[in-house]
């Protein structure tokens, strides 16, 4: 049981966070923070939050974990805000996408609360943001990874495992550059792909609006491409190494299928396409609800 909780960001994840705790009885006291005043009036009518704070320094006063639950840009800042008035036996941890630029931030602002600090990543989400979007549900048989840091307390890192372990999600750990390298891959380069697909569509230049001829596949594909612009600008700001180097991975294979096109060799082709058909194929049965 968490007496005191306190949520800075209560959008989908905070708020979901917030909302799947509760629901399981896992705390008794949640204080909402952010910057949008009409969110959190609405968080607290909704009954995902019990109080309001607009200050971060002050929301954090006597909480006993702390959630950073902003876009991945400002989580620095959130974290130079509270290092002082923290509690001392306050765990602090966060929901960002990468996690090497959330850890070298803790380093730099956290100051003695450091081993307090644990770096964790629901795998849980929707295109749609703001606490409305929010729900107990969320995390149910998702995964959540944290990334232990060196010095990590280990009764700081038991806590936030058993509140993720409360909304029902499965919990691993992983260092932060394997983290990084795995979203990328697995987040990150495919909403870039998504993006890129949407624009390229929209500077074709014909005499028609394409958008009028696209059927369930191009709405599959670029589903993601609703998601926050600004929380995806953050994550790949703070991820770029490594998703750099998926788009340079990408682009060779995007280069080998052109090849075959030019060639016409159909065999090249679809042995491409039964190659991938079958990994997401299998990838489907493995991830399916027993």
């Amino acid at each position: 049981m968490i007496d005191t909780l306190c949520v800075i960001g209560v959008g989908l994840i905070g708020g979901s966070l917030a909302r799947a705790l509760r629901a399981g009885g896992h705390v008794r006291h949640i204080v909402g923070c952010g910057r949008g005043a009409k969110n959190l009036e609405l968080a607290l009518a909704m009954g995902v939050i019990d109080e309001v704070c607009t200050d971060p320094a002050q929301a954090v006063v006597g909480a006993d974990v702390v959630v950073i639950a902003v876009t991945l840009g400002t989580t620095a800042d959130i974290l130079s805000q509270i290092a002082a008035t923290l509690a001392p036996h306050a765990v602090v941890t966060d929901v960002g996408s990468a996690k090497a630029c959330v850890l070298d931030a803790a380093r730099a602002t956290l100051g003695a609360a450091l081993p307090r600090f644990v770096a964790g990543h629901p795998i849980a989400g929707a295109e749609k943001s703001g606490v409305e979007a929010s729900s107990a549900a969320l995390f149910k048989q998702h995964l959540v990874i944290l990334t232990p840091q060196e010095n990590q307390s280990a009764a700081a890192l038991a806590q936030v495992q058993a509140m993720w372990t409360a909304t029902g999600a499965q919990v691993l750990s992983m260092t932060p550059g394997l983290h990084d390298q795995v979203l990328a891959a697995t987040s990150h380069l495919p909403h870039l792909l998504a993006y890129a697909m949407v624009n390229c569509l929209l500077d074709l230049p014909t005499p028609v609006n394409v958008f009028d001829y696209a059927a369930g596949g191009f709405r599959d594909f670029t589903r993601i491409a609703s998601s926050s612009p600004a929380m995806w600008r953050d994550i790949a700001l703070g991820n770029a190494p490594a998703i750099i180097d998926m788009c340079e991975r990408f682009e060779a294979g995007l280069a080998s299928l052109r090849g075959a096109l030019t060639r016409a060799d159909g065999a090249a082709l679809e042995h491409a396409f039964q190659r991938a058909k079958q990994a997401r194929d299998d990838y489907l049965l493995r991830s399916a609800p027993p």
